[in-house]
């Protein structure tokens, strides 16, 4: 079986870009060995960042990877070298989005406590229509996109061994966030791959 045989794609929005939603990339076997290599190697940092114009630390924790730094919300990020786990998960990412990514931003969420605000990944330097893949391993959690102008709003839990590829007009057309829930107990590890011109 494929990674490309494991379960249904869907492609989550209606208009204004383009979302897919592959459930099964990964075994439940692999995606729990994902899971643990990467708690227990990724050099994980706690960081603050600039929010409407105050300083507030990120309800989560990060790291970035590739060959070059990242701005956002008033934080740059250096970068540290792909590993050989990155280097092989993104040649999956690179296999589900149609190109080839040098970064790669990975996030962990501890608990439900831990989130991610509204936003768009619409930088510069991620080029004109950016193509993210964004894997997950370990707990299932709600993901949501809102449209900048009608505001609808689209939903999808996203399970452990997953991957969300945007592209398109998603990141100028939508915003999307992970809200808290007091229901997760368990961590989970989100990986963004992206490719910075």
């Amino acid at each position: 079986m494929t990674l490309f045989d494991r379960g249904d794609v869907r492609q989550l929005l209606p208009y204004d870009g383009e979302v897919r939603y592959h459930p099964d990339v990964f075994t439940v076997t692999e995606s729990r060995r994902h899971l643990e290599t990467l708690l227990d190697h990724t050099p994980w940092e706690s960081r603050n960042i600039v929010l409407f114009g105050r300083e507030v630390p990120q309800p989560r924790l990060a790291c970035w990877y590739g060959d070059r730094p990242y701005t956002y919300s008033g934080l740059t990020l250096e970068p540290r070298d792909f590993t050989a786990q990155l280097t092989e998960l993104g040649n999956v990412a690179a296999s589900l989005a149609g190109r080839t990514f040098n970064t790669v931003l990975a996030n962990l969420y501890r608990d439900g406590r831990d989130s991610m605000g509204w936003h768009s990944d619409d930088e510069r330097e991620l080029g004109p229509e950016p193509v993210i893949a964004s894997l997950s391993f370990g707990a299932v959690r709600r993901f949501r996109l809102r449209h900048r102008e009608s505001r609808e709003l689209v939903e999808v839990s996203l399970e452990p061994g997953s991957v969300l590829v945007m592209s398109g007009l998603t990141q100028h057309r939508w915003m999307h966030d992970l809200p808290k829930s007091a229901k997760v107990t368990e961590p989970r590890v989100n990986l963004t791959f992206r490719h910075i011109a």
